[in-house]
Formats: structure tokens, C-alpha cells, sequence
């Protein structure tokens, strides 16, 4: 019973520790991004602000079109996302039903095309869309981000797809349908938890992305929020602290919102896929 006790008291002091160290930067971006010039500058700065002010948000407002960014970003996320489920969920069906020694190899590949940087492959990338003439759209860097995160969710979803009973595809194809129809009908809507886990890091995974971004946008009018941030830091490397935390502060809520609202389908959802998988 004491070493259970303390066992347990270990896990919430561990649990109380990590806790700590996520939300220090959140914590320090929040007051950053209310404290006015004076604070910023001061040797020793404090946790609370003493005169909290919201000049840093109207003057990140003002200086860069953050709603512009934020709303190009949001159309690319939402945009890669669903095509990212929509292409992963048939071939992670053809992935989990056919065991074969090319479907096997697929898999393999989708696992080591995990290890590439982007460094690797940035150079490659950008030649095959200025030949597509995709260099400097949206268009592009969705197909990039979707190319991107297939691999992801290919493998989360073919863990999913696997734990499908095959009983329920033989009583639908004892009934006539088709393999299309049985995936449609059948399959698809056992694996919403899934689907909701494996779209929703696909729209993180291009929310928060920034080097993609920043080789293949040009034009003011297409660069995402993560690109604007930067105009914040002068030409000699010295950032604009305030106005920087609050557009910062505007970048991250969206996914502290999505993650806090679904959290425990998509805990759910990668735990399932990993152990079926």
C-alpha cells in the first residue's frame, strides 16, 4: 500500500513537472505581450506586468496584416488536411487488406520517408513546382503540406483499418457491394475516431509549419502567419518584443483551442492506431 502510495505521488510530481514545463513558455509569451515598452526593457522583468497594457496587439495589427496571414493559413490547414484524409483512407485500406510483399515495402517506405529532412528535399521540391508553375500559391504549398503528412497519417490509419472486422466487409459483400461501397459504407464510419485524430494533426502539422512557407511564398498576399512573425526581427537580428509576443500569442491559440476542445479523441485515436497497428 506505501509503495503504491508513493508511486503514485511520484507520477503526479512527474505529471506537476511536465505540466510546469509546457506552459513556461506560454505563461512568459502571455506577459510579454501586455507588458508595455518600459517592462521590455527593464534588467529585471517580472512575471506580472505592473501596468498590463494591449498596445503591443494594436501595434502588431498595425504593422503587418496578421488577419490576412492567419486566414492563409488557416485555408491551407483546413485545405491539407481533409485531402490528406480523403487520399490516405483508401490506400490505407489497400495497405492493411493486401499483405503482400509490395504492400509491405510501401510500408516500409512510409516509415523511412519519415527520417528525410527538409533540407533534403526543398531543393527537388521547388524545381517540380516552378515546373508546375505552383511556386507562390497556396495550391502548391497544400499539395507540399499533404505530400507532407501522408505518410503520418497512413500509418495511423492502417492500424485503424486492421481492427475493422473482416466479417463485416464479407456481409457486405454477401449483400452486393462492391469494394467501394463496402469502404464507403462500411469501413469509413468505423474509423471516425481515426479520421478526427489523423485530420487534426494533418491541420496542426500545416498551421505550425514554417520552413516550407518561407522558400516557396514570395508575395506579401500569400505568406502565412508563421512567415509574417518573422518581420517582427529587424535586419541586425533585434526583435520587436512586444508586438512579437502578441502575434505569437495569435498563432498559437488555435491549436491550444483544438487540442483542448478534442483532446481525448485524438489521445484516443493515436493510442488506438498505434496498438492495432
Amino acid at each position: 500500500m506505501r509503495t503504491s502510495r508513493a508511486a503514485r505521488t511520484g507520477q503526479y510530481l512527474a505529471l506537476a513537472c511536465y505540466l510546469v514545463l509546457l506552459g513556461f513558455p506560454f505563461v512568459w509569451l502571455l506577459s510579454t505581450a501586455v507588458k508595455p515598452a518600459r517592462e521590455l526593457a527593464s534588467l529585471h522583468p517580472a512575471w506580472i506586468p505592473a501596468d498590463p497594457t494591449l498596445a503591443n496587439v494594436r501595434q502588431a495589427f498595425e504593422e503587418q496584416p496578421l488577419l490576412r496571414a492567419a486566414g492563409n493559413s488557416l485555408l491551407v490547414a483546413v485545405c491539407a488536411a481533409l485531402i490528406c484524409v480523403a487520399v490516405a483512407t483508401p490506400m490505407a485500406y489497400v495497405l492493411a487488406r493486401r499483405r503482400t510483399r509490395l504492400t509491405a515495402a510501401a510500408t516500409g517506405w512510409v516509415v523511412v520517408s519519415q527520417a528525410f529532412p527538409f533540407v533534403l528535399v526543398i531543393i527537388p521540391l521547388f524545381l517540380v513546382l516552378r515546373n508546375l508553375r505552383l511556386v507562390d500559391t497556396l495550391t502548391g504549398l497544400v499539395l507540399v503540406y499533404v505530400v507532407w503528412s501522408l505518410p503520418f497519417a497512413l500509418w495511423m490509419l492502417t492500424g485503424h483499418v486492421r481492427a475493422v472486422p473482416r466479417e463485416l466487409e464479407e456481409a457486405a459483400a454477401v449483400d452486393g457491394a462492391g469494394r467501394v461501397r463496402t469502404l464507403v459504407s462500411v469501413v469509413v464510419p468505423l474509423l471516425a475516431p481515426g479520421l478526427a485524430a489523423t485530420a487534426l494533426f494533418a491541420f496542426i502539422t500545416a498551421w505550425n509549419e514554417f520552413f516550407f512557407a518561407l522558400v516557396l511564398l514570395k508575395s506579401p498576399e500569400h505568406q502565412t502567419l508563421p512567415v509574417v512573425l518573422t518581420r517582427f526581427i529587424g535586419a541586425e537580428g533585434v526583435a520587436d518584443l512586444g508586438p512579437l509576443a502578441a502575434a505569437a500569442l495569435l498563432a498559437t491559440l488555435p491549436s491550444l483551442l483544438v487540442f483542448a476542445v478534442i483532446q481525448r479523441r485524438i489521445t484516443s485515436g493515436v493510442a488506438a492506431g498505434a496498438v492495432r497497428g
